[in-house]
């Protein structure tokens, strides 16, 4: 499911963090309407594919693109994956809309963006993977935030609508790699949820407890 990636140092590590995970990813597809189940233990997963990392790995973003999101993408996959990212985009949305106003916690070293810099980092991601599918967000003057998310997005989708149709061409203006257009959705879908659960875990107080 897209959208549905954590990493870890090890492989069990990172299934252990997905699973962990699996409750927070299926409220944010309920949204839509869609329905997902979660591995009731470690040994129910089916690993069916093992790939590379690269720089990106550590940092847990999905950067091997793997065989089955080579395939192309019909109709039924465009309505699936539009309802997937509305999702994902909602979540993020009401996480940032409800950290309005609060001091987010830092990292341990003191780092970490603020909630404006986060939300304009997100857009600046989706704008240059819209590169990857040789698509471009239509340029509107002295638009602000909210309106370049929607443009964005909406670009998003149209370019989704021309890879369904065939219409992607197989290299870029200047020669760049194009993304198949199941790896784009499941980038866009990571980052997404990547950034709206940080808002939400680092919108909390943090506690500490001793024992005493």
């Amino acid at each position: 499911m897209p959208g549905w990636n954590r990493g870890g140092r090890s492989e069990a590590e990172a299934l252990a963090t997905l699973s962990a995970y699996g409750s927070r990813y299926r409220r944010v597809v309920k949204r839509v309407g869609l329905e997902f189940e979660i591995p009731a233990t470690m040994p129910a997963f089916s690993v069916v594919e093992r790939l590379a990392g690269g720089s990106g790995t550590d940092f847990g973003a999905p950067e091997a693109i793997p065989g089955a999101d080579r395939e192309p993408i019909g109709t039924g996959d465009l309505a699936r994956f539009g309802a997937i990212l509305t999702a994902c985009w909602e979540a993020f949305d009401d996480a940032a809309a409800a950290a309005v106003g609060l001091e987010l916690r830092k990292g341990p070293r003191g780092g970490g963006r603020e909630l404006e810099g986060i939300t304009r980092h997100v857009l600046e991601a989706e704008q240059g993977y819209l590169s990857r599918l040789a698509w471009k967000v239509p340029r509107r003057e002295a638009a602000i935030l909210n309106e370049e998310m929607r443009l964005t997005r909406q670009a998003i989708m149209d370019a989704l609508a021309a890879a369904e149709r065939g219409e992607m061409p197989e290299r870029g203006p200047r020669g760049g790699i194009i993304w198949p257009a199941r790896y784009f959705v499941r980038r866009v879908a990571w980052h997404v949820l990547d950034h709206a659960w940080e808002i939400e875990d680092r919108a909390q107080p943090l506690v500490i407890s001793e024992d005493l």
